[in-house]
């Protein structure tokens, strides 16, 4: 089979080369073997497209649509292990893995939702986590598995296994859960197995990367991978307009680039993490202290589909590195306190609300002018000083999507125009 991109399915299972040594196989309940660990034949979203072997799936189009399951439960210790096959830049987010207490063979295909993050887990028997986009990369091989205390690890190729969440029913049959979401557009199940626990030594389960999987400094992505698309540049422009622009907040420099008018509604929300103060009527967000944590600022209400958001840089320093984080949420900032928000930003993605987050990759000085603008096709667009810099990510407009940003680095005060 192919897919709508032009790729082909292999027929052939590839092998993992690293083992645990010196392990035997956990002995199962009256000696009998375990089939191979297939995916389920029938039940798979709209969007699933499957090889005839049953171990190889591709998504192919949208970013969802895409859950997956195994075609049998699991054994406690059975390391679920995956192929990357294929990604696709422009969307946030990759895989889902998790298990489900659900016989897949009795649930509805056409009940399946578009994803399970937050639709699925929201349900009674079914847990999943986010796979951490850093690790979502062609040849990756992903192993994942349950322990008898419903503890779910996993580990990347070689790596140290890591614990991923917690809170698995393990009394009940359990299948495993594969939604190939966002980046991930294809993955091969490669032959499972079972590790007593004996084997797993206590340092493995540690939240500590080898030196091989942590991010370059260089890296630009904190979860979603910018589009590498050759798109033509373009100046955004607002349709609606209301009041003027206050002259005293532009750089005169670069006020040519805007509107002669702006809509004055948009603040910062009054909920911003403890390290920001929020300044004049609420457009100013202002780093307060050196550290980098917890410096996250929404914008007071969702964003309209095809409005263009105007961010000057108020202040940016050259002795220091690092530029303007930004991304959209599902999730309203009235619902959260402060000691919601991380210090670690890219955690956000582990919340059950849809958040996409990604870097302005061109350096910034002060008075810079950024615009932001999400289409009705879901494309997040990005301009810098009136030129565009083309789609930055793919997100889930279907729904009310708050902006927010994030101090850090060079940037330490922007100011909403409008």
């Amino acid at each position: 089979l192919s897919d709508s991109i032009g790729g082909s399915f292999s027929a052939s299972s590839h092998r993992c080369h690293h083992k645990q040594k010196h392990c035997l196989p956990i002995p199962q309940c009256g000696a009998l073997s375990i089939s191979p660990l297939l995916f389920h034949p029938h039940t798979k979203g709209s969007q699933i497209i499957m090889d005839t072997t049953q171990k190889a799936v591709k998504r192919q189009a949208s970013f969802c649509n895409a859950i997956t399951f195994s075609n049998r439960p699991i054994v406690i210790y059975e390391q679920v292990r995956l192929k990357i096959t294929k990604k696709q830049c422009c969307w946030s987010g990759a895989l889902r893995l998790g298990f489900t207490s659900k016989d897949p063979s009795r649930i509805n295909p056409d009940t399946l939702p578009k994803y399970a993050c937050p639709d699925l887990v929201s349900q009674s028997g079914f847990w999943a986590k986010a796979l951490p986009e850093e690790f979502a990369n062609e040849g990756n091989i992903i192993a994942f598995w349950v322990d008898k205390k419903g503890r779910v690890f996993y580990r990347v190729n070689d790596s140290a296994a890591m614990l991923f969440f917690s809170g698995v029913r393990t009394a009940e049959p359990l299948w495993a859960l594969i939604d190939v979401y966002g980046l991930t557009r294809g993955v091969q199940l490669l032959d499972s197995e079972i590790i007593p626990p004996d084997c797993l030594r206590p340092r493995s389960f540690t939240a500590i990367r080898r030196p091989s999987l942590r991010r370059e400094t260089e890296d630009t992505r904190l979860s979603v991978s910018l589009c590498d698309l050759n798109l033509q540049e373009e100046t955004f422009h607002v349709t609606a307009t209301t009041c003027p622009i206050p002259q005293n907040s532009l750089n005169s420099q670069h006020s040519h680039l805007l509107p002669s008018q702006l809509e004055s509604d948009l603040r910062f929300h009054h909920l911003r993490g403890p390290h920001v103060k929020i300044l004049d009527d609420q457009t100013v967000a202002r780093l307060e202290h050196a550290r980098e944590e917890r410096t996250l600022v929404f914008t007071s209400r969702p964003l309209r589909i095809n409005e263009t958001i105007f961010v000057k840089i108020n202040k940016s320093s050259a002795v220091r590195t690092g530029t303007l984080s930004y991304g959209v949420t599902s999730c309203d900032p009235s619902t959260l306190r402060p000691s919601d928000l991380p210090y670690n930003p890219e955690s956000l993605v582990d919340r059950k609300e849809f958040w996409a987050i990604c870097r302005v990759v061109v350096p910034l000085q002060s008075g810079d002018i950024l615009g932001f603008m999400v289409n009705s096709d879901g494309e997040l667009h990005l301009s810098h000083n009136g030129a565009g810099t083309g789609m930055q990510v793919c997100v889930d407009c279907s729904q009310p999507l708050w902006m927010f940003f994030v101090l850090h680095g060079a940037v330490t005060q922007i100011r909403l125009l409008g």
